[in-house]
């Protein structure tokens, strides 16, 4: 694994365009992120729509607050250490986490939504130290931690991995639909916006047709 790492990284390092997408790509994640941040606040002070939502309805709550953690902290972890094995997946990835995140501030903007009325917050602890530091329930349409954990099945490698990942992400979405922190609309699109934002990054790297699959 360490004999790969360093033959992948020392076959593009020396490209001084991979040098400049990478720092770009970094920079522009970071102050995407840094912008989303202070976007939610401004989200939470709005008056949203409460949906009725047939599914929800039949689903009791129950707090799973520690299995989601669990979910997207774990795989967040395993699926970097996978993909920067690859650098120029790692660039992918960030590329297309960070389109879509834009296309969540976009959504969010146009769809104000009101929390489901049974929601068990999920204070998740990461969000709100490199967030604002408050519970955020009105940062709905679409589900960010859905969203983020079918970027990590698309742009890892290893095919037991991708499977895992996306084993995680079905069961991630259930936790939170169990939990009510999310209406099912917000769940089930999620992974079309972000196959939308892995697409169009992928457009823009045409050398590049689809994920390098390993066993």
């Amino acid at each position: 694994m360490f004999k790969q790492f360093s033959a992948n990284w020392a076959r593009v390092w020396p490209r001084q365009l991979f040098r400049i997408e990478l720092a770009v790509s970094l920079i522009c994640l970071l102050t995407v992120l840094s912008l989303f941040s202070q976007f939610v606040n401004w989200v939470e002070l709005r008056q949203g729509a409460v949906l009725n939502d047939p599914l929800l309805a039949m689903l009791t709550p129950v707090d799973v607050t520690w299995l989601t953690f669990a979910l997207i902290y774990l795989g967040l972890i395993t699926a970097i250490v996978a993909v920067v094995i690859v650098p120029e997946w790692l660039v992918i990835g960030m590329q297309a986490y960070t389109l879509m995140v834009v296309f969540r501030t976009a959504a969010m903007y146009l769809i104000p939504l009101e929390a489901p009325q049974a929601m068990i917050p999920l204070q998740d602890p990461l969000v709100e130290i490199i967030g604002t530091g408050k519970l955020l329930t009105r940062d709905l349409f679409f589900s960010g931690h859905t969203a983020t954990m079918f970027i990590l099945f698309l742009c890892v490698p290893q095919r037991p991995l991708k499977i895992v990942l996306l084993l995680g992400t079905c069961v991630l979405a259930f936790c939170l639909l169990v939990q009510h922190v999310h209406y099912s609309v917000d769940v089930f699109a999620a992974p079309f916006f972000s196959y939308t934002a892995y697409r169009t990054v992928l457009l823009l790297h045409p050398n590049i047709k689809t994920s390098p699959v390993s066993s």
